[in-house]
């Protein structure tokens, strides 16, 4: 069961509406850095949580705030659209609000929506769900949600630095805030679990025996003309422990070349092939 506050989570004021900025505030709801994405996100990473009780209820509190975020940039977009004319042939067309629809705002915020958010991106496209990871394995979950929330703070440090408005910035200043926050809970998560050190390689359950550990440890470089970067990746001990970093500088394959037989009759393909 989900409850409601008639008020939102942050205040929202527009000094003076922008649809073009209504558009680039979509990403935030509907893009893979926005709102829409991390709510979704957290409520099926809750949904498949074993274990710690506690990661479950905060991942479904957080959950419930990435909707009040939504709620909030909804509203922003609202307010910046709000002026805005029906129609061309009003006299208010000469507004300059009107000159932002035709000159590169989303016009489905007047076609479609009635001037308000849709559940899109700042291209209009639909958010599909495929950016959703919950893998049911807390590790992993932790850092995708880690990256999640630092997508998402790049974003809204970008459009606080795109728009003039003071009502608009203080609003992405606490949107910043929270996702500051959000990104030090998770990595809280996995040091309570003993840290990164433990909690690598993700799963760390897996048996060694599973794994052919002579390959774990080698950074691969691929480049024909120059030598491989060096740096805390190349050498030393491993984050994990288990072994130490090292350079393949002119890795030689391992596997053979790749060969299929010959088609089958009625595949297809042309007769030279079978």
């Amino acid at each position: 069961m989900f409850h409601h506050s008639a008020k939102l989570q942050y205040r929202v004021k527009v000094d003076k509406p922008d649809p073009q900025f209504a558009m680039l505030l979509q990403q935030a709801i509907g893009g893979v850095e926005g709102e829409i994405r991390v709510a979704m996100q957290y409520f099926f990473q809750a949904m498949g949580a074993r274990g710690d009780d506690r990661i479950r209820d905060m991942l479904l509190s957080t959950a419930t705030e990435e909707l009040s975020h939504i709620e909030i940039l909804a509203h922003a977009v609202a307010l910046n659209l709000e002026g805005a004319p029906l129609s061309v042939q009003e006299e208010s067309a000469k507004d300059p609000i009107v000159n932002a629809i035709l000159g590169g705002a989303n016009p489905r915020h007047l076609l479609s929506s009635g001037l308000s958010a849709m559940p899109v991106n700042a291209n209009g496209v639909p958010f599909d769900m495929s950016h959703i990871y919950a893998t049911g394995n807390v590790g992993a979950d932790m850092l995708a949600n880690v990256t999640a929330e630092a997508s998402g703070r790049t974003l809204a440090s970008r459009l606080y630095n795109w728009t003039d408005d003071k009502g608009m910035k203080d609003m992405l200043s606490f949107l910043i805030a929270r996702d500051t926050y959000h990104q030090e809970q998770w990595l809280a998560v996995i040091e309570e679990m003993g840290g990164m050190k433990a909690a690598l390689p993700v799963p760390n359950s897996t048996p060694e025996d599973h794994e052919a550990m002579e390959h774990s440890y080698y950074y691969l470089n691929t480049l024909m003309d120059k030598e491989a970067p060096e740096g805390r990746w190349s050498s030393g001990p491993s984050l994990d422990g288990r072994g130490e970093y090292s350079v393949k500088q002119q890795p030689e394959p391992l596997g053979e070349e790749p060969k299929l037989g010959r088609a089958r009759k009625k595949s297809g393909a042309q007769k030279e092939q079978m």
